[in-house]
């Protein structure tokens, strides 16, 4: 079967997670077109460069300014009215090579990406949206949850529900499971990096601090008022140490090996490092963006579960909290079970053999999972149509 596959280039969680989902899909026998912005693009290049049935190329993607971890709005508005024009002419190159080459993917898959999406329903492709964050729109969420952020999360939801309306089925990975309020959406556990799967917890004295969109002279006081607690800092551009506070240059395998030994973390709401935290057990105060309630969702759910806490802002206080409470947060996540990529897998190849005979897409799907639609059908559903975008 061939392949479309779509991954957004903001941020590298759904690059490092698109890596697990292709090669589990080049080992099936399928070829893979990859498309992909920024730095995303770049990874999966690399990666990618030498293996056969598998392609990369480069399209034009959004980015987003951010400024002492608030996401400016006006700059990133600014920022991609600049680079429209550049997007464009990528977006439009990748798109007549897969027309001029002849070779229509049997199927697409979206992580997030719209070009990708886009494609497959103006040809009338199957889409098969795998992401995390489906999760705004296609769970229900408790009261406890949303309290105070009502108005946040109703404008992240319609933004996340126009984004990639009317996918043949949604494959929606997370460390917590809502129930599932629509048909053709299925919940798997947090998609890991072999790394992150090899790596065994050996609890040390270290906090990991991981927060890209802060700037360090921010950071260092706050974490200097803690003289009795040693920090390993990672995000920034160069190394240095001062005192308890160590300032690390950024690489895959001593970031793994701080994370798995670190007696906390201390980072951003993204999803991928907070899901390799949970999947370690290891406690984490979240300090979500500002104006990105995806990532405040995520970090709400963290503290409703107990395994952890999170912040509007890193303050003083905000640590000092976490660290007297942290005993408690580490028996809450010890309890989270672990789960590897095989119920990823196993509902990727069911669909996969529904696409290839053809069938209506399933509104549930037979094979394990973490949550899936127990409502009535949709009269799409019943009738056997392919459901109109919603």
């Amino acid at each position: 079967m061939r392949i479309l596959y779509g991954i957004v280039g903001e941020g590298m969680g759904h690059a490092t997670r698109s890596r697990v989902a292709i090669e589990h899909l080049l080992a099936r026998g399928h070829t893979v077109h990859i498309v992909a912005s920024h730095k995303a693009h770049a990874f999966l290049r690399a990666h990618f460069d030498v293996i056969p049935n598998v392609e990369v190329d480069e399209i034009g993607g959004l980015t987003l300014h951010y400024d002492a971890n608030v996401m400016k709005l006006g700059k990133s508005l600014l920022r991609n009215l600049k680079l429209a024009p550049e997007n464009l002419r990528k977006s439009l190159e990748t798109y007549r090579s897969i027309v001029e080459r002849r070779r229509r993917p049997d199927l697409v898959v979206s992580d997030f990406e719209s070009f990708a999406y886009l494609y497959g329903r103006m040809r009338r492709i199957p889409v098969i949206s795998l992401d995390n964050m489906q999760i705004l729109d296609r769970c229900a969420h408790p009261p406890e949850i949303l309290e105070g952020a009502r108005r946040d999360y109703r404008i992240a939801r319609y933004a996340v529900k126009a984004k990639l309306p009317g996918a043949y089925h949604y494959l929606v990975t997370s460390f917590f499971f809502p129930p599932v309020k629509r048909p053709r959406t299925t919940l798997l556990p947090p998609i890991l990096r072999p790394e992150i799967l090899a790596a065994e917890r050996a609890p040390g004295e270290h906090v990991l601090v991981y927060l890209r969109a802060m700037p360090l002279e921010g950071l260092l006081p706050v974490l200097e008022a803690f003289p009795e607690q040693r920090f390993r800092v990672y995000g920034y551009d160069h190394a240095e140490v001062r005192g308890h506070v160590s300032v690390r240059p950024f690489s895959q395998e001593g970031f793994v090996e701080d994370l798995r030994t670190a007696r906390a973390v201390v980072a951003g709401g993204g999803f991928s490092l907070m899901c390799e935290a949970v999947h370690l057990h290891v406690p984490m105060l979240a300090v979500p963006i500002g104006r990105q309630f995806e990532q405040e969702l995520n970090a709400r759910w963290l503290a409703y579960l107990g395994y952890g806490d999170w912040a509007k802002t890193l303050s003083r206080e905000a640590l000092t909290r976490f660290l007297h409470h942290l005993p408690a947060h580490a028996e809450a996540v010890s309890t989270y079970q672990r789960h590897d990529n095989g119920m990823l897998y196993a509902c990727l190849d069911e669909l996969l053999r529904c696409v290839e005979l053809d069938e209506p897409p399933p509104p549930a799907l037979k094979g394990p999972h973490m949550g899936t639609y127990q409502g009535p059908l949709l009269e799409e559903e019943r009738r056997g149509r392919h459901p109109k975008p919603g």
